[in-house]
């Protein structure tokens, strides 16, 4: 068993990112950190590290609990890391996720006049800072 793996290729294996290039893709960006270190794609990992990937505003942390070059099946990737992301970043997830099914069910098709009269009063009554803006003209 290898004592260090590229960063890449572990994310891959694990199941983090659909292709090698997409984990690539991310370190190049600059969204992939070790620790509070950059992690370029050819960055190698060892256990024990804690690996953060920013994506769409939130922090995934990820500490490694062994290594493995090999894509491997979803059943096997507990073993080889374990999510240690933070309580607030957490938080941050399940409001975006909430947020995202708020207003309509997913395959229920186009909204009605009703539904579209009902999301316009919600938002009215949300966004209460765009009524400032109409009375300024």
């Amino acid at each position: 068993m290898k004592s260090e793996v590229r960063i890449d290729k572990w994310m891959w294996a694990v199941r983090l990112f659909k292709t090698r290039s997409l984990a690539a893709d991310m370190c190049k960006k600059g969204k992939v950190y070790i620790g509070t270190t950059l992690a370029k794609p050819s960055r190698m990992v060892k256990i024990g590290d804690v690996v953060a990937i920013k994506k769409g505003g939130i922090t995934h942390s990820f500490k490694v609990l062994a290594l493995s070059e090999n894509r491997m099946g979803a059943k096997l990737v507990p073993d080889f890391m374990i999510n240690v992301t933070t309580p607030d970043q957490l938080e941050l997830i399940e409001m975006q996720r909430l947020s995202n099914n708020a207003f309509r069910d997913r395959g229920a098709g186009r909204p009605t006049k009703k539904d579209r009269r009902d999301i316009e009063e919600f938002t009215e009554d949300f966004f209460w800072w765009n009524d400032d803006v109409d009375d300024e003209d």
